[in-house]
């Protein structure tokens, strides 16, 4: 039975708040696990409000409101206050991730510097690490830095509450920046409340729903859904930190199994990570059958990361129907299309030298197809369509062409942005017979592409990212695959294709890491030869150039995805970090970690 709270229709976050304040008081909201094991604090709803309001009446002592304000925590609580915090305040949220010591603060400033930040708001303890980069970056020692930690829960008697309804920005957040500079997307409380009413929906959480989650909060699928979907919910959510899991996978699903989790997921990658880095051993200590909604997006989905996972973790009582494939993106706030929880996922094969003419023919019985994960259906009003990206024109159902949404999801455009925001936000379909309604809709171009069949969504790559060599198209993420499963040295879900123009043409480069245990006894040139042969056998294509590099050091962003544009400029300035590299008509020999 749903719980009949989450019908409530509020007008803001601020609303929803403030009324499970008042209806449940001392329910546990939230829960940190320090290292993702021990628990070690909590915030029940009433003491989340108090919080709030007390951050709420310093930022409008201050004169804040109506502007922006820099969230820079680490993963826990003291986040979850401060974005609040600003709500209440009608001050706009923009998360973002507060760099490391060793880390470059580039990206810092560049948020900085577009979102027109008054005030930094952040930790005593992240702010004197902050406060030893000054001489570095004098420009950050002129900007307004507040520490919330530090201020009195007293003030929450002075906040002035403050009319907000749903067309009011909420915050702003940034593209991770896989395919160019980061954009400031303005998500409205509207927006937020209409997609967790669809993601409710979609993944069919109740009120006997209980989340675990991982996920950055300063990320969209951390913060919209293991953060806010919860509180909406007025349900219980588990939090570690991203490093706690990357450190042992092991903390993720031991938190599952004993806080009894029902929805909990993140990239396909945090999959692949539990199967090879989770022991016999420790998989006897976890029962996963109260796992209902494993969802799985923000990246490729691979159907072989489904299926060993499945079998990986059977004898746990993780069920294959708990899969939930999803897509959506921090333009849509967050969920676009989700499948049946009951369901199985949608596997299905599809002959991939018709993808590679943006034709969609099943092939069941080939030898060289391309196996599809579903991602669902539309969710609720919104409207999902296919077009070709050139024309502008509605696809037939057997052609790929780009993914088009509309729908009160869909957020209110970039941050200062006006011709970007006109030329993604507000994308019209140039063959208007079909109905003058959807001729006069604007739609979310959002850069994928995919078809749709059944009405079930396929997604086949990134526009930016589709190679063209020699007239025929391919994805990147396959030819990746292809590379990281031909030699047992090289690590999965670490590899970047991309073209760079050569002797007047589009040539193909593989720039993909090693694992550690192999760096000190590898042959670079037999490991490149082999990557050579095995693209030149699966995608009839000749490999232009091949850089093996040190674990963890291709580029990604804060969600984990591969920066293949990143990776391009950095071969073109030869500033990645090779340990062996080979090229036509070039050949460096391979530098390996304590020899040459």
């Amino acid at each position: 039975m749903i719980n009949m709270m989450i019908n409530v229709k509020f007008s803001s976050l601020v609303d929803c708040l403030r009324y499970r304040a008042l209806i449940q008081p001392h329910q546990v909201a939230y829960r940190y696990l320090l290292d993702g094991e021990t628990e070690e604090s909590c915030l029940s709803y009433q003491e989340l409000d108090k919080n709030a309001r007390a951050i709420a009446a310093k930022l409008q002592n201050l004169g804040l409101t109506g502007e922006r304000a820099l969230l820079l925590y680490p993963q826990g609580l003291e986040f979850i206050s401060a974005f609040f915090g600003c709500l209440y305040a009608g001050v706009i949220a923009v998360p973002a991730y507060p760099p490391r010591s060793n880390q470059s603060f580039v990206r810092l400033q560049s948020i900085m510097a577009d979102a027109g930040a008054a005030v930094a708001l952040t930790t005593i303890e992240t702010l004197s690490n902050v406060e030893s980069k000054f001489i570095e970056y004098p420009e950050l020692q002129a900007f307004s830095w507040l520490a919330t930690d530090d201020i009195s829960w007293e003030l929450a008697s002075a906040w002035q509450e403050l009319f907000i309804d749903k067309n009011k920005l909420a915050f702003l957040q940034y593209t991770s920046g896989s395919t160019g500079t980061p954009k400031g997307v303005m998500v409205s409380h509207g927006n937020i409340l209409y997609n967790q009413q669809m993601i409710q929906q979609a993944m069919q959480h109740t009120d006997k729903t209980v989340f675990v989650g991982w996920l950055p909060l300063f990320h969209d699928m951390g913060l919209i859904g293991n953060m806010l979907q919860p509180m909406y919910l007025g349900i219980p959510c588990i939090l570690m930190s991203p490093v706690a899991f990357l450190q042992r996978p092991y903390r993720w699903l031991r938190a599952i199994s004993d806080y009894k989790g029902t929805t909990s997921g993140g990239p396909n990658f945090a999959y692949d990570l539990c199967i090879k880095k989770i022991t016999e051993e420790q998989k006897a200590t976890l029962d996963l059958s109260s796992w209902n909604v494993a969802f799985n997006g923000a990246e490729p989905i691979r159907a072989e990361t489904l299926t060993q996972f499945t079998a990986a973790f059977a004898s746990c009582g993780f069920r294959p129907q708990a899969f939930y494939p999803c897509y959506g993106m921090a333009e849509t706030t967050l969920l676009v299309s989700g499948g049946l929880t009951s369901n199985l996922p949608m596997l299905q094969n599809f002959q991939t030298a018709a993808l590679e003419q943006d034709q969609v023919v099943s092939d069941n019985e080939g030898d060289n197809y391309r196996t599809l994960v579903g991602c669902g259906k539309t969710v609720i009003e919104q409207q999902l369509i296919i077009v070709n990206p050139e024309a502008l024109t509605l696809c037939q159902p057997h052609e790929v062409g780009e993914i088009w949404v509309s729908g009160a999801n869909v957020a209110q455009g970039y941050w200062n942005r006006p011709e970007a925001t006109k030329e993604t936000f507000q994308a019209y379909i140039a063959n208007t017979d079909f109905s003058e309604a959807l001729a006069s809709t604007p739609f979310l171009r959002t850069g994928d592409l995919g078809f749709l069949q059944d009405g079930e969504l396929f997604v086949t790559g990134r526009l930016k990212d589709l190679l063209i060599i020699r007239g025929r198209n391919h994805y990147p993420q396959d030819i990746e695959l292809t590379v990281e499963q031909s030699h047992p040295a090289l690590q999965a879900g670490s590899g970047a294709a991309f073209t760079i123009e050569a002797n007047g043409s589009e040539k193909l480069v593989i720039t993909q890491e090693v694992k550690r245990e192999y760096l000190r006894h590898l042959d670079a040139n037999e490991v490149i030869a082999t990557i050579r042969k095995t693209v030149s056998e699966q995608h009839e294509l000749d490999v232009y150039g091949v850089v093996l590099l040190k674990i963890s050091s291709i580029p990604k962003t804060s969600s984990g995805k591969i920066q293949r544009h990143a990776c391009k400029a950095k071969f073109l300035t030869d500033s990645l970090n090779s340990i062996g590299q080979w090229s036509q008509g070039r050949r460096q020999e391979a530098v390996v970690a304590g020899r040459r």
